[in-house]
């Protein structure tokens, strides 16, 4: 991503913008007497360490590469090189896939407006062997990819089309390109896998597609400039960070009343942890002024209940599957900070090269 300060200039201007485990094995029964008994303990064991799952994280770098890492000891396990700038990357349902927007260029920010020999896409890698399995062309600018729960699709938002490409995950063929607001970036599914909440950073508006008719079905005004959106499992409760407002939307679904709650400056991403209690807004600012913290929400109190002191540009946020665990991409500094949920601190940083932007986890 480029300096977000310019990039949201350009937005308010012309429309054009940029695209943003566990572990456990059978204890070995050390009476082993009888030969029966040993055979029978460490066939456990071998079963139970093929139960175990390593879990990952990604990020998307827009320099051109997707960092694989360890989420037990935070090493990068792989750096996959991608031809051109990836911006936003996901985990499918089934944790089989890692799936990642793909903008023309290189470069830091290189994907914003420059468009060469390259085609904008999503790409699809193996988590297990890190090897590409399909290659899919998309609208301009793909901005945010994301899976329904289900596994059936994977939704592109096209920032410069002001569309959305639906991408079947059987064929990996486009079936459908959805018209939504000016500028759609960042967004979620519902749980039921028939909605899609996409944030038009163009306008102050978030486009609810429904993924059964593969159409527009309405637009809910929720404040300037939305980055992202977020939906609560039970379906009833929609976020949406604010770039142009210093703000989180909190939307209720039922009567579309907004309540908004104040947070850093310049916020990029949210993301609502597991049990729906908290939302996470990662505070980016521009590279001339970056904020560097998340703000923490109670959805129930519908207020900020702390601020966490993160780095230099925070941008993509995700919390882990146990709830324990908050990650957040810095761009302007390449790192992630782990963040302690419980304890509201930043546990470890590490070092991601390339302006990491989006990530996700594995289940």
């Amino acid at each position: 991503m480029i300096k977000f300060k310019m990039i949201f200039i350009v937005i308010l201007l012309s429309g054009v913008i940029m695209a943003g485990c566990s572990s456990g094995s059978n204890a070995v029964d050390e009476q082993k007497s009888v030969s029966g008994d040993a055979q029978q303990t460490e066939g456990n064991k071998e079963e139970a360490e093929e139960k175990t799952e390593v879990q990952y994280y990604y990020t998307a770098n827009e320099k051109g590469s997707i960092s694989k890492i360890d989420a037990v000891d935070n090493s990068i396990v792989k750096t996959i090189e991608v031809e051109g700038s990836a911006h936003n990357v996901q985990v499918s349902p089934d944790g089989e896939l890692i799936g990642a927007t793909v903008v023309p260029g290189a470069g830091h920010g290189g994907g914003h407006g420059s468009h060469g020999e390259v085609s904008a896409k999503a790409v699809f890698y193996s988590v297990e062997g890190d090897e590409l399995v399909q290659e899919v062309e998309v609208g301009n600018h793909p901005a945010h990819i994301v899976f329904t729960h289900d596994g059936k699709y994977a939704v592109v938002t096209n920032n410069e089309d002001n569309t959305a490409s639906v991408i079947d995950m059987n064929s990996f063929n486009v079936t459908n390109t959805v018209e939504t607001g000016k500028g759609p970036h960042g967004f979620r599914i519902s749980s039921d896998s028939k909605r899609a909440y996409i944030a038009n950073m163009g306008e102050d508006t978030v486009s609810v597609i429904n993924l059964e008719t593969k159409k527009e079905e309405k637009r809910i005004k929720v404040g300037i400039a939305p980055v992202t959106t977020g939906i609560t499992s039970d379906g009833k409760t929609l976020v949406a960070s604010l770039n142009g407002e210093n703000a989180l939307a909190v939307v209720d679904l039922a009567t579309e009343k907004v309540d908004k709650i104040p947070v850093g400056t310049g916020p990029a991403q949210v993301y609502i942890d597991e049990k729906g209690q908290f939302a996470y807004v990662a505070n980016q600012g521009t590279e001339e002024t970056p904020s560097s913290s998340v703000t923490v929400i109670d959805l129930v109190l519908k207020k900020a209940i702390t601020e966490i002191e993160t780095g230099k540009g925070s941008h993509g946020v995700v919390t882990s599957p146990d709830n324990k665990r908050v990650y957040v991409t810095n761009m302007f500094e390449d790192t992630v900070s782990i963040i302690d949920k419980e304890q509201n601190k930043v546990i470890d940083t590490i070092e991601v090269k390339g302006v990491p932007n989006g990530i996700s986890i594995t289940e």
